[in-house]
């Protein structure tokens, strides 16, 4: 279909924890919907990034990267109040990641639930037909 746009990320049933998958053209688009997907769990608002925040993670394979990358979001909810509006930039390359991320402050939006860690459990990603999916559970 023409003009139609992929889904950026769904939540998945799961017994105790959150699952999602989130998807992109790129495993960068992959991350970085991974992200929002983890900033839904935290709030339902739409957050407007007013502050810029640059981050770098490093992991020795994808795996690693997507989960430090998400764990350091959640750092800076839980240190620095600051909620995920939109990934601005993300560069992968040689078990690093570097990315921007445009936040704002915790207080000004409805939070709705606390993530208390990223876990390797079930976490999948996948290139399929030239599209990347992950799939990550988090402990709330």
């Amino acid at each position: 279909m023409l003009g139609r746009k992929m889904e950026k990320f769904k939540f998945l049933k799961h017994t105790a924890d959150i699952k999602f998958q989130a998807y992109g053209k790129s495993l960068k688009e992959a991350f970085s919907n991974a992200a929002l997907a983890l900033t839904a769990v935290f709030s339902e608002d739409e957050i407007k990034g007013k502050t810029k925040k640059k981050i770098s993670v490093l992991g020795n394979d994808d795996k690693e990267l997507l989960y430090s990358f998400l764990e350091e979001i959640i750092i800076l909810v839980d240190t620095k109040n600051l909620l995920l509006g939109k990934v601005s930039k993300v560069k992968i390359v040689a078990g690093k990641l570097e990315a921007e991320l445009l936040m704002d402050r915790t207080e000004n939006y409805d939070i709705r639930g606390d993530v208390k860690a990223v876990t390797y459990n079930e976490m999948l990603i996948e290139k399929k037909a030239g599209k990347f999916m992950v799939q990550v559970v988090v402990d709330v």
